[in-house]
């Protein structure tokens, strides 16, 4: 496997879990510490910091540390990378529905003659 395809794997599987998506939405407001990123969420500190150690591994955000607060920030050129595969996977989709399409229409005037 190449090192495109497991970064993809690690940002997919980051982004499976609702509570990292949900850090990931705070965080495109603007960086936040993982006291205030942790409030909403009803677990316990050290199992929010796992959901952070894994954002962070993938490399969808990174962490700063000032003092006793630690500040998270996302990293948006890993987004970059999500989105041109999509935007491979949304051409060649629709370039396979164009195909089935103009199938469909051959035969159905076939059909019809």
């Amino acid at each position: 496997m190449d090192q495109y395809t497991e970064n993809l794997d690690a940002i997919f599987q980051s982004l499976a879990d609702p509570t990292r998506r949900a850090v990931i939405a705070r965080l495109g407001k603007g960086p936040a510490s993982v006291t205030d990123l942790a409030k909403p969420f009803e677990m316990a500190l050290p199992s929010f910091m796992k959901h952070v150690r894994q954002l962070e591994g993938s490399g969808l955000i990174r962490t700063q540390k000032h003092g006793r607060v630690r500040t998270c920030i996302i990293e948006e050129n890993k987004f970059a990378m999500v989105d041109a595969w999509l935007k491979e996977q949304r051409t060649l989709w629709e370039a396979r529905l164009d195909r089935l399409d103009a199938f469909a229409m051959k035969t159905m005037k076939e059909s019809t003659k």
